[in-house]
């Protein structure tokens, strides 16, 4: 089984996706709606650095990088998910600025070098986008002025983690784009 990359370099490749539930990439009608708002307003997607947690098949990110992002991180733990990741990326042949991190997403240590935009697409119901934020967020994975996007459920709740804020949701058939910024940290100590 496969899906295939929409547009940009790799237009119309496909990427590997097993069968089974066990792996659930974003559907086509989804990540066509992320890249079509992502293509407007700021950061802009050409030349960011992008990363994508629960990268899954790496679907997203590798549209991402197709689409012109500079550097494309995929942060991944399970197995079976970093061998089709790995699958992917030998296919198709990407440079090394689109690479596998093996990592909990809700367990990330200190980044050195925050993402423009940040996606995330945790399974379903499984609250796993909250403490994934809150850690990226503490380990500086996140720039002050990126773009930050959740995919869930439609019907799924979510409230973001102190630090961010929902700007826009949309829904797409089974699966809601949550928008988040950061929001500006207030200052500590005696105001000058």
């Amino acid at each position: 089984m496969s899906v295939r990359i929409l547009t940009g370099r790799l237009k119309g490749r496909r990427i590997y996706v097993p069968r089974g539930q066990d792996i659930r990439p974003t559907s086509e009608r989804t990540r066509e709606a992320l890249f079509d708002i992502l293509a407007h307003g700021t950061p802009r997607l050409v030349g960011c650095r992008f990363l994508d947690l629960f990268a899954g098949t790496g679907a997203v990110g590798i549209e991402a990088w197709s689409r012109g992002a500079a550097e494309v991180v995929l942060v991944e733990l399970e197995r079976t998910a970093r061998a089709v990741i790995e699958r992917n990326l030998r296919t198709l042949d990407l440079p090394d600025t689109v690479r596998l991190l093996v990592a909990d997403a809700t367990n990330l240590g200190a980044c050195p070098r925050p993402f423009d935009i940040v996606f995330l697409d945790p399974p379903w119901r499984s609250g796993q986008a909250r403490p994934a934020l809150e850690r990226a967020l503490a380990g500086g994975w996140i720039a002050p002025e990126a773009r930050v996007i959740v995919e869930l459920a439609a019907k799924e709740p979510f409230a973001p983690p102190l630090g961010l804020e929902i700007v826009d949701e949309r829904r797409y058939g089974l699966a809601r784009l949550v928008f988040l910024r950061p929001t500006l940290r207030p200052q500590t100590g005696p105001v000058p």
